[in-house]
C-alpha cells in the first residue's frame, strides 16, 4: 500500500502539557516524508545504509557531542524511518533571571531548549540540509512533520 495523505493521518501521541525537557528516557521514531525509502535497503535481513543513511547515522551520533544534556542509547536507521532511545540526563537549567516579567510574558517560539523537541528539530534540520546538498534538491522535505 502506498502512502496517501488523505487517509493516512498522524495524530500526536505526545502528552498535552508534559515537559519533554524533563530528565528521563524517550523513544523516538521519525519517518521520511511520504514514507520514501531514502536511507538504504534491507538485504538478507540486514539494513544496508546508502549515502543518505550514513548521514542520518553520523548526525545522530554527533547529537550527544553537541548536546551535553543527552545520552544516546540504541538506535536504528531503517529505509524510511529512524528509531532511537535518548536519555535526558538532567532537567533544564533555569537561569536565575528566567522568572522576570519580560520572560514570563514573552511567547517562546519553537521547541523548548534542551528538550526532545529541540534535539529532533536540530537533527532533522542538519540531516535535511546535508541530504539536499548531495541530491541537489534545496528545500525538498526529507522528514514528515512531527515525530
Amino acid at each position: 500500500m502506498t502512502y496517501n495523505p488523505n487517509i493516512h493521518h498522524r495524530r500526536s501521541i505526545r502528552l498535552p502539557g508534559y515537559d519533554y525537557a524533563q530528565a528521563g528516557a524517550y523513544f523516538i521514531t521519525i519517518c521520511t516524508d511520504q514514507r520514501q525509502c531514502l536511507f538504504g535497503e534491507i538485504r538478507d535481513g540486514k539494513m544496508h545504509l546508502n549515502e543518505m543513511g550514513v548521514i542520518v547515522r553520523d548526525e545522530w551520533e554527533k547529537s550527544s557531542e553537541i548536546r551535553g544534556e543527552i545520552e544516546l542509547r540504541e538506535f536504528v536507521v531503517m529505509p524510511n524511518h529512524f528509531h532511537g532511545i535518548v536519555i535526558i540526563q538532567r532537567s533544564r537549567v533555569i537561569r536565575p533571571d528566567a522568572h522576570t516579567t519580560a520572560n514570563i510574558t514573552a511567547k517562546q517560539w519553537g521547541p523548548a531548549p534542551q528538550s526532545i523537541g529541540a534535539l529532533v528539530a536540530g537533527f532533522k534540520s542538519i540531516v535535511t540540509k546535508r541530504i539536499n546538498q548531495i541530491r541537489i534538491t534545496p528545500g525538498l522535505p526529507v522528514w514528515q512533520r512531527n515525530y
